[in-house]
């Protein structure tokens, strides 16, 4: 499967180096937050890229909630805590909650419909920044810290109607975002289609903190760094 060159598995502990996760971030899902950066002080996993593995191993259900409860650095192994069929979690050694997994329905462990719907969720969701947050964020005239831009993925949740589908692609259907004096959340509406059928829908909720008056200058910025971050991990590759 695709997602083996971004993590280790040893005895059923998973691992990531910050190599792996900060390659998954920026060449899978286009994600150039540079919490993921590998030589970032405050550098954790993508939530993505914990939410592809999990699938990966436990299979893809009909309906699954994903509930984050931490962030992961580099070198901390992680394993699947089955409760029961239907409540999971991602734990270390200590008993530590990284990730909580409610699910209900039928479940496929057909890898090549994971590795699509992997694929496409995650692609999807690394196009949050900019184009989804700068235009909720102007519309609230608030921003993010641009010195230290910091989005939280809190949950998200899948509700397919049936999983006999085989290349489903995602689109969003909608977004919100709350304030509440410096922090706030948003939330993202999408659907699964395969040939121009809805299959299924799911939403995505992100927490924002240290929250600022909104300023175009300041925006234009952090948007032009993000580019030319991506540019430059570009022509790193290239060479």
């Amino acid at each position: 499967m695709f997602l083996e060159s971004y993590y280790s598995e040893q005895n059923g502990e998973f691992s990531f180096t910050r190599e792996q996760a900060s390659h998954f971030a920026k060449k899978v899902a286009g994600d150039f937050n540079p919490i993921h950066d590998e030589d970032n002080k405050r550098f954790c996993v993508p939530g993505d890229l914990l939410f592809s593995v999990v699938l990966s191993k436990v299979g893809l259900s009909q309906k699954m909630r994903f509930e984050f409860a931490g962030m992961i650095n580099d070198g901390i192994a992680i394993s699947v805590d089955q409760k029961s069929n239907d409540d999971l979690s991602m734990i270390d050694g200590s008993g530590k909650e990284y990730l909580h997994i409610i699910r209900d329905g039928e479940t496929t462990l057909n890898q090549d419909l994971i590795e699509q719907v992997t694929k496409s969720y995650v692609q999807f969701s690394g196009m949050n920044f900019p184009h989804i947050m700068v235009p909720l964020m102007e519309s609230k005239q608030i921003m993010i810290n641009p010195t230290r831009p910091l989005v939280i993925y809190e949950s998200m949740e899948l509700d397919f109607e049936r999983l006999d589908i085989s290349s489903p692609t995602v689109e969003l259907t909608g977004s919100d975002i709350d304030v509440d004096g410096k922090r706030g959340s948003v939330t993202l509406k999408f659907c699964f289609k395969e040939n121009g059928e809805v299959v299924g829908t799911g939403r995505k909720r992100m927490v924002m903190s240290g929250l600022k008056p909104y300023c175009q200058n300041d925006i234009d910025d952090l948007v032009n760094r993000f580019n030319q971050r991506k540019d430059d991990f570009t022509a790193l590759l290239a060479a």
